[in-house]
């Protein structure tokens, strides 16, 4: 990651990507005075950091930038750095986690040294979910199907909670929960908050799961209609935090809280 980050011309296609993600190749090429053969092989070199992940859209191929590697970072160095590296690192991770998108999506890359079979447990089974998220889901994963979801005590129930995707160990897909008062008392959203969520479409989320022997390649997909999302806003926060609680409870069998214990 750090060689990836070295060279000036891939600095400046994160650049492109922090001001305007979700890009393609022509759109990279026309912001920047590189060749299309250069901007491609420098493109390649950040996916295979882990800087910029890809995904597919039709014929199209759209770059996003992804802080998972920045998160590494923090996890296993940060606290052997002094107080100005420290917040040098902070800075980074925040500008790639927060970058503002002209597509109503977020997408987010972590690879974890398990199996599918296990990482579709994590993503399923509430014996999982339970301890690194503090939410289950009562649903039989059939597409179509319903899903009741506790979200931190609160049970939320709606008909449009569904199941839209399940192809065990490749792929999971599901609408996102309904904000209901109960769930706005149970996590501390403000009356502000609330009612901006209340007032979106419902959205979306993609699991998208790539057995890389001994690694599992997991690509997060959250989508939404509204533009300007103060969903997408939250869950681009939220889910760096659940999924590394996931990857340390896969890789070592302890969620987080439960090794601070």
């Amino acid at each position: 990651m750090f060689r990836a980050l070295a060279d000036a011309s891939r600095r400046q296609l994160l650049d492109s990507l922090r001001a305007r993600s979700g890009q393609n190749l022509r759109d990279l090429c026309a912001d920047l005075d590189m060749a299309r053969q250069s901007v491609s092989k420098h493109l390649a070199i950040l996916e295979a950091a882990g800087l910029v992940t890809t995904v597919r859209h039709g014929r199209e191929k759209l770059h996003y930038l992804n802080a998972a590697p920045i998160n590494a970072i923090s996890e296993r160095w940060i606290s052997h750095y002094d107080r100005g590296r420290a917040e040098a690192l902070a800075d980074l991770k925040r500008a790639l986690e927060e970058s503002p998108m002209t597509k109503p999506t977020f997408v987010y890359t972590t690879y974890i040294r398990t199996t599918p079979e296990q990482l579709w447990k994590g993503l399923t089974d509430p014996a999982f979910t339970k301890r690194y998220w503090n939410t289950t889901f009562e649903t039989d994963w059939q597409v179509g199907s319903p899903m009741i979801w506790d979200n931190q005590g609160a049970r939320i129930e709606d008909p449009e909670q569904v199941v839209l995707e399940s192809d065990p160990f490749t792929r999971l897909s599901y609408t996102w929960h309904t904000f209901t008062p109960e769930l706005a008392k149970a996590v501390g959203f403000s009356a502000e908050q609330q009612a901006a969520y209340v007032a979106e479409p419902r959205s979306k989320v993609v699991f998208d799961i790539e057995d890389q022997q001994p690694m599992v390649k997991l690509t997060v997909i959250h989508e939404t209609a509204a533009p300007d999302s103060a969903v997408l806003s939250a869950v681009s926060g939220g889910w760096p935090q659940v999924l590394s609680a996931l990857k340390t409870l896969l890789e070592t069998g302890r969620a987080p809280a439960e090794s601070a214990a």
